[in-house]
Formats: structure tokens, sequence, C-alpha cells
């Protein structure tokens, strides 16, 4: 028979969300409050849809489907100044290059917990205007 365990260590998974704030007042440089704005909003619409869609391939084991949304939540994380998002983006396609199953397991649950919180940074950035 196995050990019995009385005591159970729950390990936090907290990390620093990363959002360039330069990239944000670039694009309102370039394009006006409200044409900004409007960048964001469809591109954080968009990221929350792709990571839905990677989550899912990986789901349904449709590695070459899951390696395209990865790249492409790269280049909206890049757009809006979400450089953390993008770089765990690139890691989950390098898990998924190498074939590395159990890595790509992991990176994907840090890349959703990571997207989650910084979808979230980003709109309580929304609330507040830009």
């Amino acid at each position: 028979m196995g050990e019995t365990l009385e005591q159970v260590t729950l390990l936090r998974q907290d990390e620093a969300v990363r959002l360039d704030s330069t990239r944000i007042v670039e694009l309102v440089a370039q394009l006006g409050e409200s044409g900004a704005e409007d960048v964001i909003c469809r591109a954080l619409e968009e990221l929350a849809a792709r990571l839905s869609h990677t989550e899912r391939c990986h789901r349904e084991g449709r590695t070459d489907d899951m390696r395209r949304s990865a790249r492409s939540l790269i280049a909206i994380s890049e757009q809006i100044g979400m450089q953390g998002l993008a770089q765990v983006a690139g890691d989950v396609t390098h898990c998924i290059d190498r074939g590395d199953r159990i890595a790509l397991a992991a990176t994907l649950a840090r890349l959703l917990r990571i997207g989650e919180r910084s979808l979230g940074e980003m709109w309580n950035i929304q609330d507040l205007r830009i």
C-alpha cells in the first residue's frame, strides 16, 4: 500500500505581469487617443480568443494549429506592449518545435495564467482611460 499524506502544500503561482507603457504612449502618439483605444480593445478581444483557441488546439492535439495560434499571440501582444505574454507565447512555440509535450503542457499553463492576468491589467488601464 502507498503512503498516506497528512499535509499537502499548494504552490501559489503568482507572477508579475509586464506591460510596456511606452508602447501605449507610442500608439496614442501615432493614432490619437480614440484610435489607440480602438486598436487596444480589438487586440484584447483577439488575444482572449487566441488564448482560448490555443488551449483548445492543445486539448484536441492539433499541434500545427496551436503553433500558428501561439505565433499570432506574439504579434498581437507585442503590438500593445504585453512583452511578458509575447515571451511566453514564444516559449510555447519552442516547446512545440522541440516536441517536448511535458514542457509544452507546463508552458501552456503559464501562458494561460499570464494571458489572463495581462488581459485583466490591460482592461484596468482601459477603464482608467488612456
